[in-house]
């Protein structure tokens, strides 16, 4: 946003809704973060691995470990919630129960005990980091991911539970949530209703990104908000679920999945593209511009430069809005 518009008083930065798990969604709140402080991130909540399998599996809870991570991402840039968010995210070693444990997840859960109450628990993690932000679960229960998975001789198996779809290195055909129909958290709901700006990706591409359209709820609010939806697109295929696709294959699936989506805007980055026309021809699909931007970090890794992303998703918020920005009545 301009200088101009972003010092007039009757100025509102827009308000982004952030979907996605892990990695992927910290990346795009990291850069979301240097635009607004209207932010809400939903989480997929199907992990069933490491601390937070654990915890679920014991406790009957939702997996907190991506809902510690966006939480995370969203701390006070100040030396107290540099702090906590140093804490959240610590992980105990030792040779007992607590091994490889985050701290974060075993207070989020504690909160819940106590409060019974998710998204209230979420909340006051974000009170303690003094979150730039707000952080939801997708849904009001722990999920699981199906996946229908083709091997090279065409033979269709099922492969159930996030953490072996995510490794799997045959082809995904399809991917379901077990239960078939959740229940989606309502904040969540009317986070995405109430949005300026709706950012999917990047991330896994079936167990992080995907999952929010297959919540009829949630999917019925992405669909019907007047917000610009935006896909940002990863930077090189996962070892696993996504290996082999191209940044044009992620787009075909998002769209069987989803053929009825709109969408504004994708972000790439040029190195990611293996076909530029193709790339151009699947987003028009959804009625969306393409941006190539470079939003790799310098080194060359696989990570998205929270500067560079919000640089990019800038120039994609200035080319809707132009002169007039989003304005208090």
């Amino acid at each position: 946003m301009s200088a101009a518009r972003a010092s007039d008083p009757a100025y509102l930065a827009p308000a982004f809704v952030a979907l996605g798990g892990g990695h992927g969604l910290s990346a795009t709140l990291s850069a979301l973060r240097l635009m607004s402080d209207r932010l809400t991130a939903v989480v997929t909540v199907a992990d069933d691995g490491g601390s937070s399998g654990r915890l679920r599996d014991e406790l009957g809870v939702l997996p907190p470990g991506d809902l510690r991570m966006a939480l995370a991402a969203l701390c006070d840039d100040s030396d107290w919630g540099r702090t906590w968010r140093d804490v959240l995210q610590h992980r105990f070693s030792s040779s007992g129960d607590l091994d490889r444990h985050a701290v974060g997840n075993l207070l989020i859960v504690a909160l819940w005990e106590l409060l019974g109450d998710p998204v209230e628990g979420l909340d006051w993690v974000g009170k303690l980091l003094g979150a730039r932000g707000r952080v939801l679960p997708m849904s009001a229960v722990p999920l699981e991911i199906e996946a229908d998975v083709e091997d090279g001789t065409g033979r269709t198996t099922v492969v159930r539970g996030q953490s072996a779809v995510a490794v799997t290195t045959d082809r995904i055909a399809h991917v379901r949530l077990v239960p078939g129909s959740p229940p989606a958290c309502e904040e969540a709901v009317a986070a995405v209703d109430a949005a300026d700006w709706v950012v999917l990706g990047p991330g896994s591409w079936f167990t992080s990104v995907l999952p929010h359209l297959l919540v009829p709820e949630l999917s019925a609010a992405l669909h019907r908000t007047s917000a610009r939806r935006v896909v940002v697109l990863n930077l090189s295929p996962d070892s696993g679920e996504t290996a082999g696709m191209c940044a044009e294959e992620h787009l075909a699936v998002l769209h069987e999945h989803a053929p009825a989506l709109h969408l504004d805007a994708v972000v790439a980055d040029p190195g990611a593209v293996d076909d530029v026309d193709v790339l151009m021809t699947r987003a028009q699909a959804f009625g969306a511009r393409v941006l190539l931007r470079q939003v790799r970090v310098g080194d060359g890794s696989a990570r998205h430069d929270p500067l560079r992303l919000a640089a990019a998703l800038r120039d994609v918020v200035e080319g809707y809005l132009g002169d007039v920005g989003t304005r208090t009545s």
